[in-house]
């Protein structure tokens, strides 16, 4: 499969948080100098500008090593500078003969890859899989998050205002769970989310 760095992308205008998925087939051989290469691009990766974090995933594809790796950005233009950049296309093209699928790229809302397929996995966990983890991860935060903010809401006359204290609760609990709980959920359940060979986080 040859390499593509061109994808489609979201329509821009409304920014949000989205992820750059990559997936890597590695020849047999090439192992270690693609653990030298993959660090080296999460490594540049993380310093350029929208960049908000990285997984890296290792599974197993037709007895071949395969690295998901999970990159998220501010918004659909931070990610398209990456994928367009010098930086990238040069790392890509070092990491080409060590490929044995190419390139692969695909863009996910963030909250859209919760529960995408990982590594060889071929579909999406059922439904009420899903809901069972995102229960888990919500109910918490609507118990607690409230008794957090409360004492702090009721030190001011503005803060305690019922519309601006649910934006502040909502805003942390969606905060919360986007960037932090919701990943690591997914991460924590993927054996049981899905049948395919359990991946491993490296990052």
């Amino acid at each position: 499969m040859p390499e593509s760095n061109s994808i489609d992308t979201p329509a821009r205008g409304f920014e949000e948080v989205v992820t750059l998925v990559i997936k890597h087939r590695v020849k047999s051989g090439f192992e270690a100098p693609y653990e030298a290469w993959l660090r080296n691009i999460v490594s540049v990766a993380g310093q350029q500008e929208g960049h908000l974090g990285v997984d890296v995933m290792r599974g197993k594809n037709a007895g071949l090593d395969m690295y998901t790796c999970v990159l998220r950005f501010c918004s659909t233009d931070a990610m398209q500078r990456w994928l367009d950049s010098p930086q990238r296309l040069a790392l890509v093209n070092e990491a080409t003969p060590m490929l044995a699928d190419g390139d692969q790229t695909e863009v996910n809302p963030v909250n859209e890859f919760w529960f995408a397929p990982q590594a060889d996995a071929a579909t999406p966990p059922p439904r009420w899989k899903q809901a069972v983890v995102t229960l888990l991860v919500i109910l918490p935060h609507t118990l607690l998050v409230p008794l957090i903010w409360g004492p702090l809401l009721q030190l001011n006359a503005v803060l305690s205002n019922y519309v601006v204290a649910t934006f502040l609760i909502t805003l942390t609990i969606v905060v919360s769970v986007v960037y932090l709980f919701m990943p690591m959920a997914t991460r924590l359940f993927a054996p049981w989310l899905s049948h395919s060979t359990p991946s491993k986080e490296t990052r």
